[in-house]
């Protein structure tokens, strides 16, 4: 296989379990998908679906115990094994060529260090960087990533910004090493709307500007609608549908993709807006995963063909596209038709 066909992540039948009182929670449960040089791809689903898990997994961050990677799991970075990999090339690829920006940077941050010596110890680390271009270097980055006052900010503690700063700071970190990959853990959700929007083209822009592959985690379809370039939705420890963005946003071919559209809020010019959709009923525990489909529980369009074995994850004519459902096929002609009539 020629370098250019190896994607620059590739995860194959991830399955992460966890010991817990009630028993082993198979929190992610056969994932496989894979991000390409200087694409962004999103991963959307409800909390508790294993969106985390998968992420952490990549770069080893998960407790062990209590968690625990299945042997048959893989996760390849430009070709490279990283589950089981040598410790000392681990921290080398974690932070150097893959880096990873959190929910909350206040939990991120070390409270007792200045920001600007916490993104210099990156820079000294994994470019080999003296303390005094460190510093510069630092400096610039903040810079870069739309901090005012750079050398006011080097100084500052973790808890004498906002939650914005603190965040821009986390991307500075981020980029500090030049990672290939960039994997933001709901960067977002911590935010106002204002800072939002300001994080999320401030990564659209690193990724322009430095051709940089992003990973983003949310649960949030605006925010995957606005930045993505593919999207995986995940439900229950599984991967549910995957394809473009415009193709799983626009003409989404599993219930919970749909489900999950019809509970976001509309904004309408005048009168009153519809009333929200929630999806009904829970997720299933994942210590006791279901046989059948995991959404049969909760879909409004199941029926008895659903109640049998479980769906396996197929093609819908692209292979980039798949989804995992019974009704794939009746699912795929209707979008069909209702493209052809202007509806979709």
């Amino acid at each position: 296989m020629s370098e250019q066909a190896i994607p620059l992540l590739a995860v194959h039948d991830l399955r992460v379990a966890f010991a817990t009182d009630q028993g082993v929670a198979r929190a992610v449960d056969g994932v496989s998908f894979s991000v390409e040089s200087g694409e962004v791809v999103g991963i959307v689903g409800e909390s508790g679906c294993g969106k985390s898990v998968t992420a952490l997994s990549i770069l080893g961050l998960l407790a062990t115990p209590p968690a625990r990677v299945l042997e048959q799991s893989s996760i390849r970075f430009a070709g490279e094994e990283l589950l089981g990999m040598d410790r000392a090339r681990l921290r080398e690829i974690r932070g150097g060529q893959i880096a990873i920006v959190f929910q909350e940077p206040m939990t991120s941050l070390n409270p007792v260090y200045s920001v600007g010596a916490q993104v210099a110890e990156v820079l000294r680390h994994h470019r080999g960087m003296r303390q005094n271009e460190a510093r510069a270097a630092t400096m610039a980055l903040f810079e870069e990533v739309g901090l005012y006052e750079p050398a006011v900010e080097y100084e500052s503690f973790p808890h004498q910004l906002s939650g914005g700063m603190r965040q821009r700071v986390m991307i500075a970190m981020a980029l500090a090493g030049e990672p290939r990959l960039i994997i933001a853990d709901e960067p977002t959700t911590a935010l106002d709307v204002t800072v939002q929007a300001q994080i999320l083209a401030l990564l659209a822009r690193v990724r322009a500007d430095h051709g940089t592959a992003v990973l983003l985690i949310s649960h949030d379809l605006g925010v995957i609608g606005e930045l993505c370039d593919r999207v995986i939705v995940m439900y229950a420890g599984q991967v549910v549908e995957v394809g473009s963005v415009s193709e799983v946003l626009g003409s989404p071919a599993h219930p919970y993709t749909r489900a999950l559209l019809a509970s976001r809020p509309v904004v309408v010019s005048d009168g009153d807006p519809p009333p929200l959709s929630p999806i009904k009923g829970v997720v299933p525990s994942a210590t006791a995963w279901p046989f059948t489909c995991r959404f049969l529980e909760r879909c409004p369009e199941a029926d008895g063909e659903c109640d049998g074995a479980a769906p396996e994850l197929v093609s819908l004519g692209d292979h980039r596209r798949r989804s995992r459902c019974h009704h794939v096929v009746d699912v795929v002609e209707d979008v069909v038709e209702d493209t052809a009539g202007g509806l979709r």
